[in-house]
């Protein structure tokens, strides 16, 4: 984008039925801190110049379905995190507050749900 310079933040908003109780589940999971909080948004961020992820208050949330069943709400969009060591990441995640899907497609990535429901992977590669 041609107005965008050096320095300008971006990021990702989410909905989530607790903003703040998500950011602090993300902000644990990464290292990263959180911005910014207020009634029904939170931000956390990776530095000040972002990336962001804005966790908006969202009424009527219904919890997306892993893997897309017909009729269910579907996934929208989902974060991919390279780790590197897959089974410890999981733990870790999970000791957070997530939880490991059913349904596993592929030996070096697992599927995860965040406190809202939101699936997320852990992806190991090995670079």
């Amino acid at each position: 984008m041609k107005s965008r310079t050096d320095g300008m933040w971006w990021g990702t908003a989410i909905e989530a039925p607790d903003p703040g109780g998500l950011a602090r589940f993300y902000a644990e999971l990464l290292g990263w801190h959180i911005g910014h909080e207020e009634p029904g948004t939170a931000v956390v961020a990776a530095s000040p110049q972002g990336p962001f992820f804005t966790f908006q208050q969202a009424e009527d949330y219904r919890t997306p379905v892993w893997p897309p069943a017909d009729g269910e709400q579907r996934p929208m969009m989902h974060f991919d995190f390279q780790v590197g060591d897959l089974d410890s990441a999981v733990v870790e995640a999970v000791a957070l507050g997530a939880k490991v899907a059913e349904s596993q497609l592929q030996a070096n990535v697992r599927v995860l749900f965040d406190p809202a429901g939101h699936p997320f992977c852990l992806c190991y590669d090995e670079g």
